[in-house]
């Protein structure tokens, strides 16, 4: 029962997660759309009321007129309408499902074996752990201090975003060498998740604030805030797509599991930033192609490097011992069936076996025999290999399957 509790909370709070990151990433997109729309006013009246911009659309059978004043509309309305619970929501509904699924089982989801660095794959549960906030917390400092040091007047932005460029490099560097291969990709898409989130509560709602109880004491705003506000604002849209991609990468491990992962994982991030800046460009009437074109490139890079390696196919002589079905279920019930079963163990904390794979019978074994070989041969499961599968056994199973192919 315990577990069946913990994947419907999983099921609830990633319900919740998907919605809040809609509804947050969907109005943030369309703010920077809306803002690179704007038009200057035409007529006398809006200019002599302020008005920097305006545009008109037409939507679901009606037609919209948004105008935007940077400090000083001629009035306030009471029901000003405020973006913030989404960010909140989605950040704190990821964290939440990142503590159900992953701080509970470090060993299993966090901890990376084989890690070239000793420290890092010697790790205890609760170290781990640990490290996995202070990664969060430390990427978020990181990031504030170049946006405060490099352009703290929003006067050398485009310094500003190749230093960011480089700080994920190293983030992706770092992630892939300290924690489990989906994980690192996890926690990567996390720190900017984290730098996101941030950016709202720290500088734009706070900033936000300021601008509004300076004009109900009848003062004009600090224009610096609405500039810092839009700043932040800006890197949010870029980080949007590579987050995403980031997020859905767990189920596909031809990403995380290769040797050149950091690799990879910073190609998807640059390409994804260069994607949304031809959408960015695209709203302020500039058609830049090169930009998309680039991103697919990169996305190209990503498939020959992430290629799996060809092999001479693996010959089965006669005067070779035939692997038996019995030999392999014997492997899948030492160290898969944890999980893999009808009724998984409850101690790794699966109420019903992962993707709906059963391993407890040869017939079951059978069923899934390709999937089974792949997941063993690049070292994907057991996960964190917390049932100690050895090489041998991962070679039985890739003699199998070669058995089976031929």
């Amino acid at each position: 029962m315990e577990a069946y509790l913990l994947d419907f909370a999983n099921l609830l709070l990633r319900w919740l997660h998907v919605i809040a990151a809609v509804a947050w990433i969907g109005e943030s997109i369309y703010f920077v759309m809306l803002d690179n729309g704007l038009r200057p006013p035409k007529s006398e009246t809006a200019k002599k009321s302020g008005v920097f911009g305006e545009m008109w659309a037409v939507h679901g059978g009606g037609f919209y007129h948004s105008q935007k004043y940077l400090t000083s509309p001629s009035e306030l309305p009471s029901d000003l309408h405020w973006s913030f619970w989404k960010s909140y929501t989605t950040w704190l509904s990821g964290f939440a499902l990142f503590a159900l699924l992953y701080l509970t089982k470090p060993t299993f989801y966090l901890v990376n074996p084989s890690s070239p660095w000793e420290w890092a794959a010697n790790l205890s549960g609760t170290e781990v752990n640990v490290v996995a906030i202070l990664f969060l917390i430390a990427g978020w400092v990181v990031y504030n201090e170049l946006c405060k040091r490099i352009s703290p007047n929003m006067e050398r932005d485009g310094l500003l975003s190749i230093a960011v460029a480089v700080m994920m490099v190293v983030v992706a560097y770092l992630s892939t060498h300290i924690f489990s291969g989906r994980a690192a990709f996890l926690i990567t898409g996390a720190v900017m998740a984290t730098s996101m989130s941030a950016n709202v509560f720290f500088w734009i709602i706070p900033g936000q604030r300021r601008m509004v109880a300076a004009l109900k004491a009848g003062q004009t705003p600090n224009p610096i805030d609405g500039k810092r506000g839009k700043q932040r604002s800006v890197h949010n849209t870029y980080f949007t797509l590579p987050v995403l991609l980031l997020m859905l990468s767990n189920h596909y491990s031809f990403t995380y599991n290769n040797e050149y992962a950091w690799i990879i994982m910073t190609l998807f991030i640059f390409a994804g930033a260069l994607i949304r800046q031809y959408f960015v460009l695209m709203h302020a009437g500039h058609n830049k192609p090169l930009y998309p074109i680039a991103g697919v490139l990169l996305i190209l890079v990503i498939v020959w490097i992430g290629a799996p390696k060809s092999q001479p196919a693996t010959e089965v002589s006669s005067a070779e011992e035939t692997i038996t079905i019995a030999q392999v279920q014997d492997i899948m019930e030492a160290r898969c069936i944890q999980c893999h079963a009808a009724t998984p163990d409850k101690q790794f904390g699966f109420a019903a076996p992962p993707l709906g794979m059963q391993m407890d019978s040869e017939a079951q074994t059978l069923l899934h025999a390709a999937d089974i070989k792949k997941v063993v041969s690049n070292q994907y499961m057991p996960l964190g290999n917390l049932t100690q599968m050895t090489p041998e056994e991962r070679e039985l199973i890739a003699r199998w399957d070669a058995q089976n192919t031929h």
